[in-house]
């Protein structure tokens, strides 16, 4: 009962909407309790308790919300939990929760696979060839769900009998774009859907930036197959570089002058193709499995 409590309480500060999340974040994961905090905020309010007469103070009945949630297998895991996975706990975006539909395995190795919503036929080539051959070497392969790249990369990984991690821009009640709802569940089913917005979100402007510095936090690395300068995926690569995290460019990627900016600082290399990028899959995480990056 403690764990819910603890899950109620963040839901409850989140939805108070006084200050932003990540100060949130900052601030449970430095007391170490969610529900020590809402109970110092209600006493400073003069409400001196922590099931308060507003609905968000209600643990009991948030208790009962996030209990409904994971009937509908929307796991709720917080920055407080073991659950909550290593690699993107490390980061400055990382979201004070997440919702998750599907299998977690947070000691697999994880290569984000993204790019352009309206890709060339050599993009997607690239693409197939790229997640296909992580996948059949036991990598996961993530990506946003997006049209185009994303697309071919999580049903290649799919169609391989690989693993493979949608992070999405949405709730998970919801599907984007729409024609993408069928492999949605067929990733829950078989890898996982990650969320970090309400289960009834919608697409925005502002969701999918951060669904990418999710996305980067979540991955050892980023492989970028095609996209322009105003691309999420031409963002992610640069998050990626932000977070000590490599990043891949395909050197067809070299016709933009941004690629070529990107190329020239440390953790990027430019490939030739897929067996570039394989070819250096054991040196992204050491023996250990522990990382070496702040």
């Amino acid at each position: 009962m403690d764990q819910e409590l603890e899950h109620a309480a963040l839901v409850a500060l989140l939805r108070r909407g006084d200050r932003p999340w990540s100060e949130i974040t900052d601030q449970v994961e430095q007391v170490g309790s969610a529900r020590e905090i809402l109970e110092n905020d209600l006493d400073a309010a003069g409400q001196g308790a922590l099931f308060a007469a507003e609905p968000q103070g209600d643990l009991e009945a948030i208790v009962a919300e996030i209990a409904a949630w994971a009937r509908e297998g929307m796991r709720l895991v917080t920055i407080l939990d073991e659950e909550y996975p290593l690699y993107l706990r490390l980061v400055h975006q990382r979201p004070p929760f997440l919702f998750l539909r599907g299998t977690p395995a947070d000691d697999d190795l994880r290569v984000a696979v993204v790019g352009t919503r309206k890709p060339s036929p050599e993009g997607i080539a690239h693409a197939h060839a790229v997640a296909g051959g992580l996948a059949e070497r036991g990598v996961t392969v993530v990506s946003g769900l997006a049209a185009g790249i994303d697309t071919a990369a999580h049903g290649t990984a799919l169609a391989v009998g690989g693993r493979t991690v949608a992070v999405v821009g949405t709730g998970l009640r919801r599907a984007y774009p729409p024609q993408n709802a069928r492999l949605q569940q067929e990733i829950a089913e078989r890898g996982l859907v990650v969320s970090q917005f309400w289960p009834d979100s919608p697409p925005s402007k502002a969701s999918f930036p951060l669904r990418n510095a999710v996305m980067s936090g979540y991955s050892l690395a980023t492989v970028v197959v095609e996209a322009a300068y105003r691309s999420g995926a031409r963002m992610q690569a640069r998050l990626a570089l932000e977070h000590g995290r490599r990043v891949f460019l395909m050197r067809s990627l070299m016709t933009h002058e941004w690629a070529r900016e990107y190329a020239s600082r440390p953790n990027t290399t430019v490939v030739n193709g897929p067996e570039d990028i394989f070819a250096e899959l054991d040196s992204l995480v050491p023996a250990t499995g522990e990382l070496t990056w702040a």
